[in-house]
């Protein structure tokens, strides 16, 4: 990548819209933007200022606009940056961009915005990512996670835990220049005891995976059970659209279908499967599969059966579910049609009653959700982790202090001690960016929209 091209993107959804904004970064992006916009001279103008102005390609006028101004180093990209906010027609963006690209802006790439701000030293890899995570946020709950990590949270913690690693990894490098003079540094005790309070926080942070990727990527709920108990009528009745067929014949979902629907700020994906029975259909029966296998990745399983049916069957169908050993809530469909009475029987069942088709109940169920997950409690001013790379990253630096661990308990020499500090020092400066490949670089930014 070049930093000495001027980059060019649309900023906001390609579509029709009241504006669009086109962002231009790099050393010439003043000079050019000024080379086609009438009104101000924009290279004479102050940082963080915006001017009203005409856009013209030689005398014939593309769009009234207003030029946004952030002179480096105080932009996103800490390069000289123009946000030209012109009216949101697909032409008139693409005769601005082909214009400006015709005057020597280049077609910015995916995340390339945000790959110059993290070379600039603007934030850090994990920052950066969060980045795409806070554009992507669908709730409350996962863009507090993402506004944290992307204020430093994250990265403040690892800086202070490899600040004192580097400290000992110095006094160990000491040791080793003076190996045949036989001195020691640094004190084997306090080695052990930081590597050991380090490796707590990191088992922390590790764990705290599962729980940020829910809120990154929202629940998976399986809505499962024998056919016709009310499955795709409950998932109608939740998202409040007919969004799967409904039909009092049995088997009628063959496959699964799922969307999603926020409740108190946390997002759940609903999955509508397939009714559990033999079945000599073969379509049908590959429902069946599928869904059982949804039933084995769900963070939790809605399992539906008619209130009308025995204690007794629905007590052989749990049995079923306590063996995947996954969180479960049992809804009694159509509850409508028994009485009180016969409601009384199941209160040692823990189940909930609803009649999907009259909407009754649904309103507690979601509550009942919500407390089930017990995510709207979660404090997402604390760390957590949201990100696959970085709890990999994490997981290796936990083995290499291990290795330290080992070898101060079974004493070996210093260049031992000092490979494997290295290692866990290399694996959190993946986190950050301290340590970064080209490959690395290009795998994370080219998932990131352009313009960003």
């Amino acid at each position: 990548m070049d930093n000495q091209d001027t980059i060019i993107a649309l900023s906001t959804p390609p579509g029709s819209g009241a504006i669009g904004v086109i962002r231009l970064s790099g050393p010439d992006a003043i000079r050019l933007s000024n080379a086609v916009f009438y009104g101000k001279n924009l290279e004479e103008q102050a940082s963080h200022t915006l001017h009203f102005g005409l856009i013209k390609d030689g005398e014939s006028i593309v769009d009234e606009v207003v030029a946004g101004l952030y002179v480096a180093p105080k932009s996103y990209t800490k390069e000289h940056v123009v946000e030209i906010s012109c009216h949101g027609s697909n032409y008139i963006i693409q005769q601005i961009i082909n214009l400006l690209i015709s005057k020597g802006a280049r077609a910015a790439k995916p995340g390339e915005f945000t790959l110059r701000a993290f070379l600039n030293g603007a934030f850090d890899l994990s920052q950066a990512e969060a980045v795409a995570d806070l554009i992507a946020s669908n709730s409350k709950a996962s863009h507090d996670v993402a506004m944290q990590q992307m204020r430093g949270g994250f990265a403040t913690e690892l800086k202070a835990l490899r600040a004192q690693l580097i400290h000992f990894a110095s006094m160990i490098e000491l040791e080793l220049d003076f190996a045949e003079e036989d001195v020691e540094f640094a004190n084997r005790e306090q080695l052990r005891a930081l590597v050991t309070k380090i490796n707590q926080v990191l088992g922390r942070l590790i764990s705290s995976f599962e729980m940020g990727n829910v809120i990154k990527n929202g629940v998976p709920v399986v809505i499962a059970g024998k056919p016709n108990v009310g499955k795709s009528t409950l998932l109608n009745a939740l998202l409040n659209e007919e969004r799967a067929i409904v039909s009092d014949i049995a088997g009628t979902t063959r496959d699964t279908i799922e969307d999603e629907l926020t409740i108190g700020g946390v997002v759940f994906r609903f999955i509508d499967t397939a009714g559990i029975r033999d079945t000599a259909d073969i379509i049908e029966a590959l429902g069946v599969e599928r869904t059982l296998e949804k039933m084995k990745q769900a963070k939790l399983i809605i399992y539906m059966a008619d209130a009308s049916q025995s204690i007794a069957e629905l007590e052989e169908q749990i049995h079923g579910l306590v063996q995947l050993d996954i969180p479960y809530l049992i809804l009694l469909n159509k509850a409508d049609l028994i009485s009180e009475e016969q409601q009384k029987a199941y209160k040692d069942l823990s189940v909930v009653f609803i009649s999907a088709r009259e909407n009754h109940g649904i309103e507690e169920l979601k509550a009942t959700l919500l407390e089930q997950v017990n995510l709207h409690h979660i404090n997402t001013s604390e760390t957590l982790v949201t990100n696959i790379r970085h709890v990999e990253a994490l997981k290796q630096t936990e083995n290499a202090l291990q290795r330290v661990l080992n070898n101060v308990d079974n004493p070996v020499t210093s260049d031992f001690l000092a490979m494997d500090i290295k290692q866990a020092l290399h694996y959190l400066g993946e986190i950050t960016g301290t340590v970064t490949t080209d490959d690395l670089l290009e795998n994370i930014f080219t998932k990131f929209c352009i313009g960003k």
